[in-house]
C-alpha cells in the first residue's frame, strides 16, 4: 500500500481525501470543521481522525492541499471594451480560480472607485488595448488606482507598449507586470494573468487562514481548491495518454453561497448559419454565481426564477414556501434531514439553481438579418452537443432525485435562444473528491482518472 492524502481547507469544513497509489483506490474521506480562530491543526487532525476511523492508521507517502480564501478570492477587473478586453480579465480570473465582483469598462471614474473600494477586492487586474493599441484607457484607469487608499495588489495585463508606464504611475501601490490578456484582437492569452493571479491567491490563502502552521506537516499548497476542481473535471472529460476520458463535460456544484459551473468543450458552433460574436471561448471554462446559493444566497434563487416557479415544482403554496425561505436564509445550517416539506423546498431550489447557472454559463444566439437572409449570431459556448453532466454540491448528493434536478440544466423549449444541453448522462460526485482528485492530477493524472472514473456514479438520464 502507498497511501496519499489529499487535504481541502474550506471556509467552512476542512475536508481529506486517502487514496492508494498502488491500488489505484480510495481508501476514505473525512472532514471536520475549519479552525481558523483557534489553529487551523485542529480542524486538520480532526478530518483526519474521521477518516482513521474508516481506514484505521495510515502512514502518508506525501500529503498536498489546496484551499479557497474566505469562500473565494474578490477580484475587480477593468478593460477597454466590455466584450473583449473587460471580458478577457474576466476569463483570466474565474480561470485562476477567483470569485468576480465587479467588471468594469472604459475609463474609471471616481464613483467607480468609491464603489470598487466598498467591494474590498483581494486583487485588482488592470487590462486594456491590444498590444500598440490603445493606451488611453489603461494610462487612465492606472492614474486612478493610485488616488485610492485601498492596499489590493495590482496585476497590470494590459497594452504593453505602456504597461511599465502604468507600474511607474502605481509605485506606491503592490503590482505585479504580465503579457496582456488580449496581444491581438480576438486573441486570448490568459494563461501568464492566470498564474500571476493563481500565486497571489496562495500568498492570501496562507496568510488569510494560518495555514503556514500546518506547511511543515504537508508536500506543499499546491493550488486554489477551484483550480483544482478544473483540473479534474478536463481530466475526466480529455482522459491521459491510453487511458480514455468520457468526453465533453458540463460539471455543476450547487453550494450554500454559490452556484460554480464548469465546462470541459470547444463551444464551436453546432447551428447552420451561425456564426460567433466577441471573444472565442476557452475549452475549460468556469463561472461563479455569487448570487446563487442553497442558504447564503437562498433570495438569489428566488429573484432568479419567481417565487410562483419555485411553489410550482415544490407543490408548497407560495406563501408557505415564502415562509420557510425566510427561515432558512437566517438558519443557514438547516439541511431536510427528514422533513418532506423541505426536501420539496430544497428540490425546488436546487433545481432553479441549476438552471439558472447553467442558463448563465451556456451561450446563446440571436437573429440577424443579412444580405445573405437570415443568420444566427452566438456568444458564448454552444454546449447543445454536449453529452455528459456532473453534478455535486449537498443538495444533488443526498437526494435520490439527482438526476430530475440536475434535469433542470438541459435545454428548455421555452428558451429556445440557449445553447444548453439538450441530453446527458448525470454523473455524481458524491463523495466530494473533485478537488482531491485534481490535486493527485499534478502528480499522478492516470491515477486520478482511473479513480475518477471508479467513484464518479452515474445516475440515470433526465426523466
Amino acid at each position: 500500500m502507498n497511501p496519499v492524502l489529499l487535504m481541502d481547507f474550506g471556509s467552512t469544513y476542512t475536508k481529506v481525501t486517502a487514496v492508494d497509489l498502488d491500488a489505484e483506490i480510495l481508501l476514505g474521506t473525512g472532514a471536520a470543521y475549519t479552525t481558523v480562530e483557534t489553529d487551523i491543526s485542529i480542524g486538520l487532525e480532526n478530518a483526519i481522525a474521521k477518516l482513521e476511523e474508516k481506514t484505521g492508521p495510515l502512514d502518508f507517502s506525501q500529503k498536498f492541499a489546496c484551499s479557497s480564501a474566505a469562500g473565494g478570492l474578490r477580484m475587480v477587473t477593468s478593460g477597454l471594451v466590455p466584450e473583449l478586453t473587460a471580458e478577457a480579465a474576466k476569463q483570466a480570473s474565474l480561470g485562476a480560480g477567483a470569485k468576480v465582483v465587479g467588471v468594469y469598462a472604459f475609463q474609471l471614474t471616481p464613483e467607480d472607485l468609491v464603489e470598487i473600494e466598498k467591494q474590498k477586492p483581494d486583487i485588482f487586474l488592470l487590462v486594456g488595448g491590444t498590444d500598440g493599441g490603445n493606451s488611453a484607457c489603461i494610462l487612465h484607469n492606472a492614474k486612478m488606482l493610485a488616488s485610492t487608499t485601498s492596499s489590493f495588489p495590482i496585476v497590470i495585463a494590459g497594452n504593453r507598449s505602456v504597461a511599465h508606464q502604468c507600474q511607474e504611475i502605481l509605485r506606491d501601490k503592490e503590482t505585479y507586470l504580465c503579457e496582456n490578456v488580449m496581444p491581438k484582437f480576438g486573441t486570448l492569452n490568459i494563461a501568464p494573468a492566470q498564474k500571476q493571479i493563481r500565486e497571489l491567491f496562495l500568498k492570501k490563502i496562507i496568510q488569510a487562514k494560518g495555514l503556514s502552521h500546518v506547511t511543515s506537516l504537508i508536500s506543499g499548497i499546491l493550488m486554489p481548491t477551484p483550480s483544482a476542481v478544473m483540473k479534474a473535471i478536463t481530466l475526466l472529460a480529455d482522459g491521459y495518454e491510453e487511458e480514455l476520458g468520457i468526453g465533453e463535460l458540463l460539471a455543476v456544484d450547487v453550494g450554500g453561497a454559490t452556484t460554480d459551473v464548469y465546462s470541459v468543450a470547444s463551444g464551436a458552433p453546432t447551428r447552420s448559419n451561425t456564426v460567433w460574436k466577441g471573444l472565442p471561448e476557452p475549452y475549460s471554462k468556469r463561472t461563479v454565481e455569487g448570487d446563487i446559493g442553497m442558504r447564503y444566497s437562498i433570495q438569489g434563487i428566488v429573484q432568479a426564477a419567481g417565487i410562483e416557479r419555485i411553489s410550482q415544482i415544490s407543490g408548497i403554496p407560495v406563501s408557505r414556501a415564502e415562509e420557510l425561505i425566510a427561515y432558512l436564509s437566517c438558519h443557514t445550517d438547516c439541511v431536510p434531514g427528514e422533513n418532506p416539506e423541505l426536501q420539496k423546498l430544497d428540490f425546488a431550489l436546487a433545481a432553479m439553481a441549476i438552471a439558472t447557472a447553467v442558463t448563465r454559463h451556456a451561450g446563446h444566439v440571436e437573429e440577424a438579418y443579412t444580405m445573405m437572409g437570415l443568420t444566427y449570431l452566438q456568444t458564448g459556448k454552444d454546449l447543445s452537443q454536449v453529452k455528459q453532466m456532473l453534478v455535486t454540491g449537498g443538495s444533488l448528493i443526498h437526494t435520490s432525485h439527482t438526476a430530475q434536478i440536475a434535469a433542470y440544466g438541459f435545454y428548455d423549449p421555452q428558451n429556445p435562444m440557449s445553447l444548453k444541453p439538450k441530453e446527458a448522462q448525470i454523473w455524481v460526485d458524491r463523495s466530494y473528491i473533485l478537488a482531491a482528485m485534481g490535486l493527485l492530477s499534478e502528480t499522478h493524472p492516470k491515477t486520478a482518472l482511473r479513480i475518477m472514473k471508479k467513484e464518479l456514479r452515474h445516475d440515470g438520464n433526465s426523466e
